[in-house]
């Protein structure tokens, strides 16, 4: 099992950590919602919880709860920027579809 970042998106979250100036991480995680089933989320870490699962790459530690981790085994995040937009995007080939306005994935 993994989780990998890209290095853009590596560099992206170590700068948001080192301007919140406090925490052990990054949490990845899926929530049921959507129009397709479940979302990603997002959120720093300050204290593991039990069964949490740590991943560290590039740097980065990435933390994912037990029930999540079966949905993102594989994922990778990358931080993109596409004319005024930019964010984070998650590329996980658990995905057998996402909903129309992107919000929202099925696996």
């Amino acid at each position: 099992m993994a989780i990998t970042l890209t290095d853009t998106a590596a560099d992206r979250v170590r700068n948001f950590m080192e301007k919140r100036g406090k925490g052990l991480g990054l949490r990845l995680g899926v929530k049921t919602t959507g129009c397709s089933g479940m979302a990603y989320i997002m959120e720093f870490v300050d204290e593991l919880d039990e069964g949490d699962t740590v991943f560290e790459d590039k740097g980065v530690k990435v933390v994912i709860n037990p029930r999540s981790l079966v949905y993102l085994d594989g994922t990778e995040l990358d931080y993109t920027r596409e004319g005024l937009n930019e964010g984070f995007r998650f590329k996980n080939p658990n995905e057998n579809s996402r909903c129309g306005c992107g919000e929202s994935f099925n696996v």
